[in-house]
């Protein structure tokens, strides 16, 4: 998604452009329409035309409307978006409140505004713009004396460091000169690697090379890393995975990208940090109870007691109607981000989304236990009503 102009005032009101390029920004646009919005954008609408001898003919055109959303409809599928809603803006061909579908298309632009922002819709546009952080894949494709470091993103591979060092050969009797040289090259890459990778977002680092290259800069990398105790390394070792590729030049990454090992492996990284928090949830229900809970009116309890080390939460619930309603789950966030909890917002589109969603959509990990919530269990459900 491209962010080609945004303009919300200090009330939150105000409107942005935006661009999907691909078919997964339907998806998140999807998320930031919510009925009641202002939509303009590009359509085809028919329109009656009327000859001077008094036949009538139909054509189709090309014209940009302003709708007031009423309707959102999103082809999981397809990946199609169609809008329905009134015509706002005086057009030539619609007629002031008249009904009509926008079908939004990839590369072409569209304006949204909002009577107010709040941080998760502003979150979405971030994320979806931001390719880094989409990248949950890195690569490093190297040989001797070259280096590419690469993201991986549902879109594109953006090279982020390419490094080059001369590597003397080996001479008779004396290796001093070629391993000095092999060890500035490897000292290079662990720092591209440190620089530029965010273990946070990037759930696998593919490291290939033709040869044994990959295996000795493995081996300097976790050998720097426990001399020099680096925690973000040495804890992150388990994403690290070696794999053979003809060459360090980047075009071999798609030789990488398409080897069955990695493609099993790389199959589950995008909602791999979801899956174990829905993990590490059950696990705390079945072992702590006290610091597992569930339901919107128990969640919120535990936030107001700053108990939430995890809130696990559905995209789904952002989308709902009732602005009241949607406004308890932003606030939900905000107080659990302000309070230095960690918040996972899943997709409904994905598996763990689903059976997130068969626990109301929202569950928390706690801090420390709150045994006095189960005893108003009573309580917390009929506030749900």
């Amino acid at each position: 998604m491209k962010l080609l102009h945004k303009d919300i005032e200090k009330d939150n009101a105000g409107q942005v452009t935006l661009v999907p390029e691909e078919a997964e920004d339907m998806w998140h646009t999807y998320n930031l329409l919510q009925v009641g919005d202002s939509l303009r954008a590009s359509t085809i609408r028919k329109v009656q035309t009327e000859s001077p001898t008094g036949s009538v003919g139909s054509s189709r055109v090309r014209t940009t409307l302003t709708l007031s959303v009423e309707a959102i409809d999103f082809d999981t599928q397809a990946c199609q978006l169609r809008v329905k809603g009134t015509n706002i803006v005086e057009n030539q061909y619609v007629k002031m409140g008249a009904y009509h579908t926008i079908e939004l298309e990839l590369n072409r632009k569209f304006t949204l505004a909002k009577k107010s922002w709040d941080s998760i819709v502003l979150d979405r546009i971030e994320q979806a713009c931001d390719a880094t952080q989409k990248a949950d894949v890195a690569a490093v494709v190297m040989q001797e004396g070259l280096a590419n470091l690469v993201l991986v993103t549902p879109a594109m591979t953006l090279l982020r460091a390419k490094v080059e060092v001369t590597i003397p050969r080996k001479r008779k009797g004396s290796c001093t000169q070629h391993e000095k040289a092999l060890e500035r090259f490897y000292e290079a890459v662990m720092q591209a690697i440190l620089r530029h990778i965010n273990f946070d977002v990037v759930k696998c680092i593919l490291v290939a090379s033709p040869g044994f290259v990959k295996d000795q800069f493995i081996a300097y990398l976790f050998k720097e890393a426990v001399r020099h105790d680096n925690k973000v390394l040495l804890e992150n070792r388990p994403k690290f995975m070696l794999v053979h590729s003809s060459s360090g030049h980047k075009y071999s990454l798609k030789e990488i990208l398409s080897d069955p090992t990695v493609t099993s492996r790389l199959s589950d990284t995008k909602a791999a940090g979801e899956v174990k928090a829905l993990e590490d949830f059950y696990k705390m229900l079945q072992h702590e109870p006290d610091r597992a809970f569930y339901g919107l009116a128990h969640v919120e309890k535990a936030a107001d007691a700053l108990a939430i080390d995890t809130l696990l939460i559905s995209d789904k619930l952002f989308r709902h109607q009732d602005v009241a309603t949607r406004s308890r789950y932003v606030r939900l966030v905000d107080n659990v981000r302000d309070n230095g909890g960690n918040v996972r917002i899943f997709s409904s589109l994905h598996v763990s989304g689903e059976q997130l969603t068969q626990l109301s959509g929202v569950a928390a990990i706690l801090r420390f236990p709150i045994a006095d919530l189960s005893e108003t269990e009573e309580d917390s459900s009929s506030d749900d009503d």
